[in-house]
């Protein structure tokens, strides 16, 4: 499947997410109808880039991004939501609201599932991020895939997210 653009639409899937302890349904239109987002994605949970840079700059800087207008900051990755809740605690990342892609449907939805099996990883996103205004996206920014099949780090960060909204 093509990566969407600029100018579509996010893609309409229900996550599966734990709340208080137990399972609930977040849809799309949930977390971005009506509503100002930026949502980073990232390869996993635990990992070295999303764990040392990706993930705490975003929840550092999450502030700084609600004050251009910005409702919510989310980070998604292809991962339970087991997953995703130790990682959020372990990251002390309280800024960002964590949306655990088990099942890789928005991921695949969006054009944005990479195969990682080589490395033992199964399927994963590729590292993004955008801003999506009442469920559009306005700004996609999307890391640029070596031959070995790594991907860089630098445009998909929460400094070029701010800086867009600033600018």
């Amino acid at each position: 499947m093509p990566p969407r653009n600029e100018g579509q639409r996010v893609p309409e899937v229900t996550f599966r997410v734990r709340q208080d302890g137990d399972w609930t349904d977040v849809t799309t239109a949930q977390l971005f109808a009506g509503k100002s987002v930026v949502l980073f994605a990232l390869p996993g949970a635990f990992t070295p880039t999303c764990s040392s840079k990706h993930l705490p700059r975003f929840n550092q800087l999450a502030p700084a991004i609600k004050v251009h207008g910005i409702d919510e900051v989310i980070c998604l990755a292809v991962n339970d939501g087991f997953v995703m809740d130790a990682w959020q605690v372990q990251q002390d990342a309280h800024e960002v609201r964590f949306i655990p892609d088990g099942n890789a449907e928005f991921t695949t939805a969006m054009g944005m599932l990479i195969d990682k099996r080589g490395n033992g990883l199964g399927e994963r996103s590729r590292r993004y991020a955008m801003l999506v205004r009442d469920g559009v996206i306005e700004k996609l920014y999307v890391e640029e895939l070596r031959p070995d099949g790594t991907e860089t780090y630098g445009v998909s960060d929460a400094d070029t997210i701010l800086t867009h909204l600033a600018g």
